[in-house]
């Protein structure tokens, strides 16, 4: 069995094939709850949004309103984070983090999809920091287009082109501290949260040293146009002045700003909690380092973003809030302390989410989902750092770049992140709904309640947030679906759905009662016996068609000694050909396939097997000289059971030949395409006792229904339905008119669209009766075809079949037997015949056998079928 970490099979989405990557080695695992989770999730949760865009969420939604935002935000991160402690914590966890959890529950289609667009949400993500992290530099450094006062600090010009190179060069130095490692960037991190907790310091301290006053804040709108904005310190009529929202123009993007495009904005800085679930393939001890790690650094941000809201909701008018982002430096004791703190958290906000997107790509590309274009991300250096997909998120993050605007991407990534949210709450669900008994966590504060209300929580804000955003993420993710369904390797990490499938499939079995079955409902449950399906690919594809959404198992029974016998890997060829040819399950009929010539050897299969694997896996077919598994009495002995056992069974005959038909241009066999040409054949009439009470009993009925389900069939709805009534003309007894008339009026109640054929058996019948006396059946007048029926007996009417054989029938008659079902039927593409109870006396068994085998020699794909289930109804 496949350990958790290893990779799909050896090819991938476009082909590809070999092993994974090596994985970091144990001294690569080396950081704690601390350094591995705590502190990068404050820092990315603590970036360019405490700083530069407080003022712009309370300016322009108000205290109240912010408030709110926080709350939601909040409440669905904690709902997400009760998720992810449940999930880390039920096994061990893996590098790519969240991708790890969702692909590990819920497969590698759902897993590849939303570890993709994580991915791209980090990608994201990592833009807006960095674009953050200009716009700060350029709000100091930053020449004023037109203004004649002269600065020294102000040097760098502005513009989309200049701010593109400001943005490049710094993304270049957080991808060389990306490329030395994550341990250096751990350590670094440390250090800049210290800063950045300095600087937040400052912040709370200030309004205590310093006085109110006022400043002048001058924007460039086609004319220069002056703000008068003042900062009042603790002041409760600015406090009343700021509880409710005034949504205005942003003045960097010049939007109209809504609830909605605030709200993603704020909530952009607090997305980060995913930040030490990233860090997973680094960390001693995932399992306990991120529920602990998260929820703390979570917890610790809140507070912070209370304490913030209302610091400045206190002490600064909605002027200065609304038209200067970087008023936290107008009002610190030293400006440089905040300046410094924006420099640091958006710096190791950027880099955070660039060292997590590469190791997400890491976990992708060693899982081989997508092939060609990400197994170069599948290289690591000699310490484990995987360097590659650090340069492939560094170019992404690069293309980014180019949108020049902080809050045009803010909506784009919220809905990213929020749509992995949602994921890491559906897996989290699907497990606990699935109740499987290996889902145990460690971590016990959630439910199946918390799980889907942070998922609804998550898709209803998406929309909320931007609806085409929204909408077109959905799409993205149903292709990435489909392609990945279609595409990518069986995985062994197990499939979610499998386990909601079983639980779903258990109850609704429960709730079947047997007392409520009706007949007008029936529909075939079949268990086909094969020996060896390189002989049996056309009977498999057959029977499939012919169960009508009914059940279908594929049986084989395997002699030896059971510990001998065991063979995993020849279990895991059948289970390969079944998933492959068709979808299965279990059964009231028993087919068996009546092998009794040598030549069953094929040369292409119609069910999508390749023959290579065939001859690979399964043995030869046997030839005339070797040895059968079973004898003639102990396969009759089989049929005769399982008939006591209240069975339908059926023995199919020659299907080995049903594509050298196709290939005679009676119509297509394969699925999808329909037959043009040929016909299904049924004869009702026990052919091997024509004194029998004629064909309107249940194995009768149960011939017509079969053919008829075939009939409906897709590739068989244009063949010619054909029911064959034998008629001794030279009898005298004109009646058969009369069944004929009646037999039409059968299939019209039973809405069996069918051509009825007359056939003249008297040469056949004469033989038959020149060996005993005729037998006197009430109503069998004419050969025993003068059975009467009406529509209310159908599904009651008892079967004549059940009697034993006649004792043994005369070589001639059974050769002519044979003429006349060839010259009438030999250009069918399948026939439906009616078989016979086998007799009591056991010494008959091998001529029973015998009586089948000349009947039916040279016949093409035949099925002898014995009915024992009312079938047909005429009722509504």
């Amino acid at each position: 069995m496949s350990r958790e970490s290893s990779p799909l099979l050896n090819y991938g989405l476009f082909g590809v094939s070999g092993g994974s990557a090596t994985a970091p080695g144990g001294a690569s695992r080396s950081l704690g709850t601390f350094f591995g989770v705590m502190v990068p999730t404050v820092l990315s949760m603590f970036n360019i949004v405490v700083f530069l865009r407080i003022g712009f969420v309370v300016g322009q939604a108000g205290l109240l309103q912010a408030l709110l935002m926080l709350g939601v935000a909040y409440f669905i991160i904690f709902l997400t984070i009760l998720s992810v402690c449940a999930i880390s914590t039920n096994g061990a966890v893996q590098g790519g983090g969240a991708y790890f959890m969702i692909s590990r529950t819920l497969g590698p289609e759902f897993g590849g999809s939303i570890g993709l667009m994580f991915y791209l949400a980090n990608v994201c993500a990592c833009g807006v920091y960095m674009l953050g992290l200009v716009e700060a530099i350029l709000d100091v450094f930053g020449k004023v287009p037109g203004s004649s006062e002269h600065d020294a600090l102000r040097v760098l010009p502005q513009g989309y082109w200049y701010s593109l190179m400001y943005s490049s060069a710094l993304l270049l130095l957080c991808l060389l501290v990306c490329l030395v490692g994550a341990k250096v960037y751990s350590r670094a991190s440390f250090f800049i949260l210290l800063i950045v907790t300095l600087s937040l310091l400052s912040i709370f301290i200030s309004p205590l040293a310093l006085s109110p006053r006022s400043f002048f804040i001058v924007h460039q709108d086609g004319a220069n146009i002056t703000y008068n904005a003042s900062y009042t310190g603790f002041n409760a009529t600015t406090l009343r002045s700021n509880l409710y929202g005034n949504y205005s123009r942003d003045y960097t993007t010049a939007k109209m700003m809504t609830f909605a495009t605030v709200f993603a904005v704020m909530f952009t800085g607090c997305k980060g909690i995913m930040a030490g679930a990233n860090m997973s393939g680094e960390l001693k001890n995932p399992s306990l380092s991120i529920p602990k790690g998260t929820i703390i650094a979570v917890s610790y941000t809140l507070v912070i973003y209370l304490l913030l809201f209302f610091l400045v909701s206190s002490t600064c008018d909605r002027v200065l809030l609304l038209q200067d982002y970087g008023f936290f430096q107008r009002i610190n004791v030293w400006p440089p302390f905040v300046i410094i703190g924006v420099y640091c958290a958006s710096l190791s906000a950027s880099m955070g989410t660039l060292i997590g997107a590469s190791r997400i790509l890491h976990a992708l590309a060693k899982d081989e989902l997508f092939g060609r274009p990400l197994a170069p991300a599948k290289v690591t250096s000699s310490s484990g750092n995987p360097w590659v997909a650090v340069l492939y998120t560094w170019a992404l993050v690069q293309v980014v770049l180019c949108a020049g605007q902080l809050n045009a991407l803010a909506s784009l990534v919220t809905v990213f992140y929020l749509l992995a949210y949602a994921a890491v709450d559906l897996a989290c669900l699907a497990l606990e709904w699935a109740s499987a008994p290996n889902f145990r966590p460690t971590f016990q504060l959630f439910s199946w309640h918390t799980c889907l209300l942070g998922l609804l929580s998550c898709v209803v804000m998406m929309f909320l947030i931007n609806a085409v955003y929204s909408s077109a993420s959905m799409v993205l993710l149903l292709l990435l679906l489909l392609l990945l369904h279609y595409r990518a390797p069986t995985s062994s990490w197990g499939y979610i759905s499998q386990a909601l499938i079983f639980h779903q499939v258990r109850k609704y079995l429960l709730m079947l009662d047997v007392r409520k079955e009706h007949v007008k409902f029936w529909r075939p449950q079949v268990l086909l016996m094969v020996a060896n399906p390189r002989s049996s690919c056309q009977l498999i594809s057959f029977i499939n068609d012919l169960k009508k959404g009914g059940l279908f198992i594929l049986g084989h029974v395997q002699l030896g000694d059971l510990g001998e016998n065991t063979d995993q890997c020849t279990w895991g060829h059948w289970s390969t050909l079944v998933c492959r040819c068709l979808k299965i399950s279990s059964c009231n009929s028993i087919l068996l396939y009546c092998s009794t010539q040598s030549h069953y050897c094929i040369t292409l299969l119609l069910c999508p097997v390749c023959i290579k694997c065939l001859q690979a896996h399964f043995p030869p077919v046997r030839d005339a000289e070797s040895s059968r598994s079973l004898a003639p009495d102990e396969y009759v002995s089989i049929i005769a059971d399982a008939i006591k056992m209240q069975k339908n069974v059926c023995l199919a005959r020659y299907f080995f030949q049903l594509e050298v038909e196709r290939e005679r241009g009676l119509g297509g066999w394969r699925r999808g395409r329909e037959r043009e040409k040929g016909s299904i054949d049924v004869w009702p009439l026990n052919l091997l006792r024509p004194e029998s009470s004629g064909f309107v009993d249940v194995c009768s009925l149960f011939l017509l229904q079969m053919a008829c389900i075939l009939n409906m069939a897709t590739g068989w709805r244009r063949a010619r339905l054909r029911i064959f009534l034998c008629v001794e003309s030279e009898s005298g007894d004109q009646g058969w008119m009369a069944k004929e008339e009646k037999l039409r009026e059968l299939l019209g109640k039973l809405r069996i669209r069918a051509t009825i054929r007359i056939v003249d058996w008297d040469t056949v019948a004469r033989l038959h009766w020149g060996k005993k006396p005729r037998a006197a059946t009430p109503g069998a007048g004419g050969g025993g075809q003068g059975a009467d029926f009406d529509g209310s007996s159908l599904a009651t009417a008892p079967s004549a079949a059940c009697a034993t054989l006649p004792g043994p029938v005369s070589d001639d008659f059974l050769s002519a037997l044979n003429r006349l079902l060839r010259e009438n039927s030999g250009d069918a593409v399948v026939r439906f015949l009616y078989l016979p109870c086998p007799p009591a006396d056991t010494s008959q068994l091998q001529s029973y056998l015998s009586q089948l085998e000349v009947m039916t020699r040279d016949l093409g794909p035949t099925l002898l079928i014995h009915g024992l289930t009312p079938v047909t109804c005429t009722d509504l």
